[in-house]
């Protein structure tokens, strides 16, 4: 799914409310993907300021960024030949679950998922006590997935597979012993995937279904 044109409407959104200067097109683009607290104190919040920047990305984000999202071409396609081949089909986000669910079934995603897993809201957001289940890192989100899908960890690494756009992606899935077949059409920089250490890049959705169903 695009979700580029709302987290980044809603990214900006949040630097000019609280003064901060806007970060250049090529930084805001690396928000999409990865947890968001990291990626403001990467680009000029102080750590104890990111628990209002992400209240205030969230105030613009749910009424107006979270709906200009779309479905990239091909991608019906891909999770519909797939289903038909018998695999299970999982979601795991670093956005909120509680938005990701949102999306899916908003965007007719839901009929070929066997399971939407993301994020929990920060602590600091949500105001959730400190030994409540938290899950932020993309690691943290896949583990998660797993144990509600039955997947055996021991075996994770034969059964299952990551597809992804970013580094999180490919790191988080290594933390578990799963592969990543990295996509070419989101919003990787160029050779980041690679470098991660993608087992398989997929530059078009036709090339994920072949890569995904050859034995």
């Amino acid at each position: 799914m695009d979700s580029a044109p709302g987290i980044i409407s809603s990214v900006v959104h949040a630097f000019e409310t609280h003064g901060v200067p806007v970060p250049s097109p090529d930084a805001l683009r690396r928000f999409v993907g990865p947890p968001l607290a990291a990626s403001f104190v990467a680009n000029g919040f102080a750590e104890d300021d990111v628990p209002e920047a992400i209240r205030t990305y969230r105030a613009h984000f749910v009424p107006q960024g979270m709906w200009t999202n779309s479905v990239f071409d091909g991608i019906p396609e891909v999770l519909g030949a797939l289903r038909a081949s018998g695999r299970r089909l999982a979601v795991a986000t670093s956005k909120p679950e509680i938005f990701a669910r949102q999306l899916t079934e908003r965007f007719g995603l839901d009929p070929f998922l066997d399971g939407v897993y993301g994020a929990t809201l920060e602590d600091a957001v949500t105001g959730a006590g400190p030994d409540a289940p938290r899950r932020s890192s993309k690691a943290d989100v896949i583990e998660y997935a797993l144990g509600e899908l039955g997947v055996d960890p021991a075996v994770a690494g034969t059964t299952a597979v990551m597809v992804g756009d970013r580094e999180h992606d490919v790191e988080g899935a290594a933390a578990h012993g799963l592969e990543t077949i990295g996509v070419a059409w989101g919003y990787a920089d160029p050779g980041e995937l690679e470098a991660a250490g993608a087992a398989a890049m997929a530059p078009t959705p036709a090339a994920l279904t072949t890569l995904l169903l050859t034995p």
